[in-house]
């Protein structure tokens, strides 16, 4: 496991103008193509802001004191209900500290023809936290040369780079879940609905789910696997086309409480009902579940949480220099009536 360095202070222009051997007004001419240049001058400057991965920073720019008190947070979209804990966690973490936060897309912050990179090194920003498939593996490589602050929110860091990361016990979560099937309700034909491709906490429950059916002796069916993609829609066209295929499980562990949701809607559409059919059950614990029809079983993840702790460690990283590679946070069965706990006494 690669060791966490103390992070060195970013370049600034002035050791730009030092490497190049010219003045911080000839630089700030070049990096912003004003007035007359020479070419070799030119050259010179941006030989020594590549050398020195030099970035502009507008907080340097603008505030004496080097710092803006604020802290980004990047994520891929903000459309999904499973954000708002996590934003809620952040900004609390960050108020309490005297932070602000600034909420960001990567899908956004690569418009207007500057690269994502480019417009996150230039951000206003001591430091950043970036969500899971916000940024690529080059992207944050790149970022972590620049010795920018960053704190990785639930995905594990690249190999070779020593980013602190928050991360949920997946695995131990959704093998309990898949063993409450098993355990409980005596389900053998348990589906599995995978999340999108490459996602680390998808690649963790599916272990979960697996290690559950090994240890009780139920072999593991490719065919009962299908991707749902951590969204509503998605989900509910794979479970239809299982049913309109005639595969038939007693229960389907979607790999998020959105394609549960999906899930529990083909199911209800094709005239089927849940649990007394076929039961579904969920992972993350959002809180609009315990208001579906029927409620459902789910593992609660403590999103806020990791959000707070998140924030955290980031604050630790700019106060510090350094901060722990890993926080692990645990994970909790929320036992309702989908999975067919209950039933029973609310049919009486």
């Amino acid at each position: 496991m690669p060791v966490m360095r103390p992070l060195r202070p970013r370049a600034t222009i002035a050791d730009v103008a030092r490497q190049a051997g010219v003045s911080t007004a000839t630089v700030s001419r070049v990096l912003n193509g004003l007035g007359p240049v020479a070419p070799a001058t030119a050259s010179a400057v941006w030989a020594a802001v590549a050398e020195l991965s030099y970035a502009p920073h507008a907080a340097a720019r603008s505030l004496a004191r080097g710092r803006s008190n604020i802290l980004s947070l990047l994520l891929p979209q903000i459309g999904s209900a499973y954000f708002t804990p996590l934003v809620r966690g952040v900004e609390g973490a960050a108020r309490e500290a005297g932070f602000d936060l600034l909420v960001l897309t990567s899908a956004r912050a690569g418009q207007r023809g500057v690269s994502l990179r480019q417009r996150i090194a230039e951000l206003n920003s001591d430091g950043i936290l970036v969500f899971a498939h916000s940024l690529d593996h080059a992207d944050l490589e790149h970022l972590h040369r620049l010795h920018m602050p960053m704190v990785l929110l639930l995905q594990p860091a690249p190999d070779g780079l020593a980013i602190p990361c928050v991360n949920l016990r997946n695995r131990r979560g959704a093998r309990a879940m898949t063993e409450h099937l098993i355990e409980v309700h005596g389900y053998r034909r348990i589906a599995f609905l995978r999340g999108p491709e490459g996602n680390s906490d998808s690649a963790w429950r599916e272990m979960g789910y697996r290690e559950a059916l090994a240890a009780h002796g139920i072999a593991f069916d490719e065919g009962l696997v299908a991707t749902g993609g951590f969204e509503q829609a998605q989900a509910r066209a794979s479970v239809e086309a299982w049913l309109q295929a005639g595969v038939r499980p007693e229960a389907i562990f979607a790999g998020d409480d959105d394609s549960a949701y999906g899930a529990m809607q083909a199911v209800q559409h094709a005239g089927l009902r849940v649990p007394q059919d076929i039961a579904v059950v969920g992972f993350d614990g959002l809180d609009f579940t315990q208001y579906l029809s029927p409620p459902l079983t789910t593992v609660r993840a403590p999103i806020e949480e990791a959000g707070r702790r998140g924030a955290e460690l980031l604050i630790e990283v700019i106060r510090s220099g350094h901060a722990a590679e890993q926080v692990l946070l645990p994970t909790e069965l929320v036992v309702r009536q989908s999975c067919g706990c209950g039933l029973q006494k609310t049919l009486q």
